[in-house]
């Protein structure tokens, strides 16, 4: 959400070339395979996490090894690439914004660039970041729960439905409820989520309000 927020106003309120190169840059991080990313991370940081896990006894250690270099490069694949989508929304609102009399009248005041972004943009794109943030938590649950499901997502003893639906397969035909509960459950959350997010959608956007 901060480096989406900040990433696309910027974008969007200096305009020209260096909208269109940080857009560019966007878009091409936008086309790279989460699921690549996420697979190449874990092979690249499982040597450098075992060996700080075997270098004490403390609590990050102990937190390393209990998530996991799986978990851990998930989390980094987040960073890396779920800030795209905020970007792009961003921007496009700002592009409206910053063509409005408050900037203007901003701007004669004396106000610099990153005055303008804090105190006059941003906030008028809370809604759009809210929202924004709230469906793209589903999207983030479904990729660890397939992740998981393929076996390089949450390692034990840690738990996920979508490794607890791969545990199921091997007896679905005689315990079928227990790939059932959990797919439910994952589509419940999901849908539940996505709901959610549509109707702060519609509460913070007053046009869809009608």
């Amino acid at each position: 959400m901060l480096i989406g927020a900040t990433y696309g106003s910027i974008s969007g309120f200096t305009g020209g070339k260096v909208d269109t190169v940080m857009m560019h840059g966007a878009e091409l991080i936008y086309s790279v395979p989460e699921v690549l990313v996420v697979l190449l991370l874990s092979t690249a940081l499982q040597p450098a996490l075992i060996a700080f896990q075997d270098s004490g006894e403390g609590l990050f250690q102990k937190l390393v090894g209990l998530m996991g270099p799986n978990l851990i490069s998930l989390f980094v694949a987040f960073g890396l690439l779920y800030w795209v989508t905020m970007a792009r929304i961003i921007r496009g609102q700002i592009l409206q914004l910053k063509e409005q009399e408050f900037v203007t009248a901003a701007r004669a005041l004396g106000a610099s660039s990153g005055r303008i972004i804090r105190r006059h943009l941003l906030p008028n794109c809370i809604g759009q970041i809210v929202v924004t943030t709230c469906l793209q938590i589903p999207e983030a649950i479904f990729l660890e729960s397939f992740l998981s499901f393929l076996g390089v997502g949450v390692s034990a003893p840690m738990t996920s439905l979508g490794s607890m639906a791969a545990d199921a397969l091997t007896g679905y035909q005689t315990y079928g409820y227990r790939l059932i509960i959990p797919a439910v459950i994952l589509s419940l959350m999901i849908l539940a989520l996505n709901l959610f997010g549509d109707g702060l959608r519609d509460a913070l956007d007053p046009r869809l309000k009608k």
